[in-house]
């Protein structure tokens, strides 16, 4: 059975929720902005209602997707809450994103209207997009785009209100469609219904939200995780502190200001934090607990030194958190173990299962419909290849020991995760044979100096072809976000091949950063993210 029951539609529903927790709790914070300035859940009704409303008079009905392209605040918070009052699916995308990648997740967003930052419009004007028709541009005015009708942000203020429905909502109606990175193509949609969400952030992580927490937001809400903990939260009542981004420097400031108690910490976060001096005010603030995956060596320095406690888990964004961990496990790398009504089996290229302490894909699924993933969007090919055999193949390679945890080993799919992001080599490779010159490109992860990977390209130029690596790297900048941008080149006269002429890339990443690797930062270019707004 179980650990819990299926959410019920006051539950799970953010229409539902947002009207409840207005009744129930009105003057009760809900998000507190970088600004200082609150929303109570009575106030955050009022902005869905008005941003509803906007909608609706671009005509958004019941079931459309709506495009969100903004930074963390609260128009984007606008944005989310405002589609799900009319029952709409909530289409978020990377701010990095452009050219072909931001042509090819507008085809797969199907979304007649968006909000969309003025700093990030001239991206818009340099490609197709899909089904886009109206734009409100938050931030300011914005260059007229033929094909396109602009509106002002003033629109979201106006007093509205969403109207009925057309039909009630359900747990296992849609509600958001997240974009994760390629591995042997383009980025994929993945279709997440209420339900999903639900489980996620309420069944898998109790002792991460609840009336009792302040979560510290800092993830982009074009991520599962930083969509996630403001539906999580508004789930149960609880408070979050909505900031842009992750700062180091900022951090703990923004902690002790805000009252924050909870967060997630990713990739090179734990790292960077740890690299302050010590001080004596290391102990001096709110926080509690965080998530922090990969739980490293240094997760666990951190929660020594800050006295902070630290939790993993093992999950991707079409799952639902299904392997975690007690708060301060001992194992280094542990995810944890396996939580109540999933089921996981660690499995062979043939689907046969691995013993304990041997290294297999992880391949899954769970005792309740609707809480996993549904489909990727307009991809019924990926779709049926993940889920075959009755089982969510993953592409993560893992171990199990003989005391049940998991630990995560490898990616069997071809994707790089460098600093919080998952990259697709597939995509950078693209982008990089549409240069001239190149013949072939292959795409590989190295070890990086901080945690995670750095992102290597292993190029084949054409016969008789010279390729300035500096021309290159100013070339992909503008095609690619700044964090796809590789920052080690090297340059072969062939690539090693298996007899059916397919790339090892194994090979490549055996051998690593060589003599000859031509490292960009090392030549003074540092690619950084671009600040909206």
């Amino acid at each position: 059975m179980s650990e819990m029951p299926f959410p019920t539609s006051d539950q799970a529903i953010t229409r539902y929720l947002l009207e409840r927790q207005a009744r129930e709790h009105p003057d009760d914070l809900y998000m507190r902005f970088q600004d200082g300035s609150e929303w109570s859940f009575a106030e955050a009704l009022e902005q869905a209602h008005r941003a509803a409303a906007a909608l609706k008079k671009l005509g958004v009905e019941q079931g459309d997707h709506v495009f969100n392209w903004l930074p963390n605040g609260k128009a984007a918070v606008r944005a989310w809450l405002g589609t799900h009052m009319l029952g709409g699916v909530f289409v978020p995308a990377n701010l990095a994103y452009r050219g072909s990648l931001l042509r090819h997740v507008l085809w797969l967003a199907d979304a007649k209207v968006g909000l969309v930052h003025r700093d990030l419009m001239p991206r818009l004007a340099e490609v197709e997009r899909g089904m886009l028709e109206q734009v409100i541009v938050i931030g300011g005015e914005a260059e007229p785009i033929d094909g396109l009708t602009l509106h002002g942000e003033a629109m979201l203020d106006a007093p509205g209100h969403a109207g009925d429905l057309a039909k009630p909502l359900a747990p296992w109606d849609n509600m958001t469609i997240i974009f994760t990175s390629g591995t042997t193509g383009p980025s994929k949609a993945v279709m997440c219904s209420y339900a999903h969400m639900w489980t996620f952030y309420h069944a898998a992580m109790p002792a991460m939200i609840g009336r009792e927490y302040r979560h510290l937001a800092h993830l982009p809400i074009f991520h599962s995780g930083g969509f996630g903990c403001l539906y999580g939260q508004l789930s149960n009542a609880g408070s979050v502190v909505l900031v842009e981004s992750f700062k180091t420097d900022q951090f703990w400031q923004i902690v002790r200001e805000h009252g924050a108690n909870t967060t997630t910490l990713l990739g090179a976060m734990i790292p960077f934090l740890l690299s302050a001096p010590p001080s004596d005010d290391d102990r001096d603030h709110s926080l509690k607990s965080v998530s922090a995956v990969p739980y490293t060596a240094d997760v666990k320095a951190f929660t020594a030194r800050f006295g902070v406690g630290a939790f993993a888990a093992y999950s991707m964004t079409e799952l639902a958190n299904p392997v975690q961990s007690p708060l301060n496990p001992d194992k280094i790398g542990v995810a944890g173990r396996l939580r109540a009504g999933q089921h996981i089996r660690l499995v062979d290229e043939h689907d046969i299962e691995v013993p304990d302490g041997a290294v297999g894909e992880a391949i899954l699924r769970c005792d309740q419909p609707w809480t996993m993933f549904t489909e990727y969007y307009k991809n019924p090919e990926a779709t049926a290849e993940t889920w075959r055999n009755g089982w969510l193949h993953t592409g993560d390679l893992l171990r199990r020991d003989a005391d049940g945890d998991y630990f995560f080993v490898d990616r069997r799919k071809d994707a790089i995760r460098r600093r919080g992001e998952n990259i697709s080599a597939y995509e950078v490779e693209q982008e990089i044979r549409a240069f001239t010159g190149v013949k072939e490109a292959a795409v590989i992860g190295v070890a990086s100096d901080k945690t995670e990977d750095e992102v290597m390209a292993c190029i084949m130029p054409s016969d008789g072809a010279e390729i300035d690596l500096k021309a290159l790297t100013d070339f992909l900048a503008t095609r690619l976000p700044h964090y796809m941008v590789p920052r080690y080149f090297r340059l072969m006269a062939d690539l090693p091949r298996t007899p059916t002429q397919k790339i090892q890339k194994y090979a490549l990443r055996d051998d690593g950063v060589t003599d000859d690797t031509w490292d960009r930062e090392a030549a003074g270019i540092r690619l950084r993210r671009e600040r909206i707004g």
